[in-house]
């Protein structure tokens, strides 16, 4: 099932801000940590009146996912990285390394690598997304505010990326609603484990919460490494994948988050300029920092001629297409062709991975092949999950979308910021009936097996989709469960918020 479709995701226009549930007074929350404390039990206990209200009689949302606490564990490695629980994060995707990176600002100012978390699942190649229905997952840098959090999703827990942004739609990309999310089933998304994303989201949570109004989002090919751009030499994607590593670049010399701009269809980085950027139109007169531009020059200096030793090594390129669809990392794969595929609830120390999950070019034994299996009809079918690790405290169980919910998205507001708000989405890619007599006629498992074409990451299971319907198209659209009627939802179907353009969403903070 595919990943960027349709969302139930409905706002409330109930308090915009903090201010809503304080006499409308402006407060620094990063400043005022006991202030932030009363509010937020305030607002969460107006929440739970609200959830009393509730007809569909469900608190899930209040009780649930979305406000597990960080564990013991992880508040221990934060302090010891001398970063504070509520500092900024910032995050880094590598799709050939199968890797998501949460970085996060410690007391000097800087970001510090907080953890890895390897990616149990990504559809597509390597390379950008196009268009609708490529089931390929998105790079580029996004911009993640509070309205682009979705605690009602029907993988888990969700982050809209923001596809497509200000560069995406410059360049006439198209697609909707491409998510980090659990549920390990990707067609478009980023798809971790339960246990992940429940711990990346109160990451989040607690840096939104501390004051931080957005977070970034750099998603990249693999690591932009001279050895990396050596082997990819031959891609078509090079000469995007250079302009994404001069954001790359930026970041790694300032361990700060780079501005990102978009002018003349291309990504402008830290640029300080008296005019205004327009993603189609000529860039205005700008300049870089001169120590930033000097660090970055060297660096890219230093990379290009190790790249160029390199390829005049013979260093061996990699295929342009790899005739799998997408990536595991090796700790899931490994892990599920140890049980001899899918089928059975496997627990690992990253997480749990789901029956259903197939790995990108993973051929069951056809004995082992079954719809039941391979396929993900609907909620009623799908398989329950095992027992979690301590990193989940929480059911997994879709959620209502009253409660909490909705007072983490009145919090930070969620005005429309334009008219792709009312975006049409994809439609939902259908459900396949792989069969053991697929498999014995050598259908290879990016086909015959892949269960919705591959495993629903996204945002919605319609109501249409409690039955399995057979098509042979393969989008990357998923929509959200309950379309139409959650109206406390985190606004995970929110419009995409182009880069530095936040002042309208959090107008009520200023």
């Amino acid at each position: 099932m595919p990943c960027d479709g349709q969302s139930s995701d409905k706002r409330l226009g109930r308090g915009e801000a903090w201010g809503s549930l304080a006499g409308g007074g402006s407060f620094q929350l990063n400043r005022r940590p006991l202030v932030r404390a009363l509010l937020a039990s305030a607002a969460i206990a107006a929440a739970l009146a609200l959830a009393g209200c509730d007809t569909d009689g469900t608190t899930s949302a209040v009780n649930g996912r979305h406000m597990q606490p960080l564990s013991d564990r992880m508040q221990a490695e934060i302090e010891s990285k001398n970063m504070a629980k509520e500092s900024p994060i910032l995050v880094r995707i590598f799709k050939e390394e199968s890797e998501l990176e949460i970085w996060k600002q410690d007391k000097s100012g800087r970001f510090a690598l907080l953890n890895t978390y390897p990616i149990c699942r990504w559809s597509g190649e390597l390379g950008p997304k196009i268009k609708q229905g490529d089931r390929q997952a998105p790079e580029g840098f996004y911009t993640i505010t509070p309205g682009l959090m979705n605690p009602n999703s029907n993988y888990y827990l969700a982050i809209n990326t923001g596809f497509p942004n200000a560069y995406d739609r410059a360049n006439g990309r198209t697609g909707a609603f491409l998510m980090i999310h659990g549920d390990c089933s990707s067609a478009g998304c980023y798809a971790m484990t339960d246990e992940q994303i429940a711990e990346i989201y109160a990451l989040a949570r607690e840096s939104f919460f501390g004051g931080q109004r957005s977070f970034q989002i750099q998603a990249y090919p693999f690591r932009m490494t001279p050895l990396n751009m050596a082997k990819h030499r031959d891609s078509p994607h090079m000469a995007f994948w250079k302009m994404l590593k001069e954001g790359y670049d930026h970041f790694e010399v300032t361990r700060a988050e780079p501005k990102v701009d978009v002018c003349e269809k291309r990504y402008v980085f830290d640029a300080e300029s008296s005019g205004k950027f327009s993603a189609v139109d000529r860039c205005p007169a700008y300049k870089v920092p001169e120590d930033i531009a000097t660090a970055v020059r060297d660096k890219q200096r230093r990379d290009d001629v190790q790249t160029a030793e390199l390829t005049n090594r013979g260093t061996p390129t990699v295929p342009v297409k790899t005739g799998v669809d997408g990536g595991m990392n090796a700790t899931f794969l490994t892990a599920v062709k140890s049980r001899g595929g899918p089928g059975a609830t496997i627990h690992t120390a990253a997480g749990t991975i789901p029956p259903h999950v197939n790995p990108p070019g993973f051929e069951p034994a056809a004995e082992t092949m079954s719809a039941s299996t391979l396929s993900l009809a609907s909620a009623e079918s799908k398989p329950a999950y095992g027992a979690r690790s301590s990193v989940q405290v929480a059911s997994a169980v879709p959620g209502s979308s009253s409660g909490v919910g909705s007072f983490f998205s009145n919090l930070f507001g969620s005005k429309a910021e334009d008219s792709r708000a009312t975006q049409p989405a994809e439609a939902s890619a259908s459900k396949s009936k792989p069969a053991a007599s697929a498999a014995k006629t050598g259908h290879s498992a990016a086909s015959a097996s892949r269960p919705k074409s591959a495993p629903p990451p996204a945002e919605t299971k319609t109501a249409n989709a409690a039955a399995a319907r057979p098509s042979s198209s393969k989008q990357d659209a998923e929509p959200e469960k309950n379309a139409g009627n959650a109206p406390g939802v985190l606004n995970g179907a929110a419009p995409t918020v182009s880069s530095n353009a936040f002042d309208n969403r959090f107008g009520a903070w200023n």
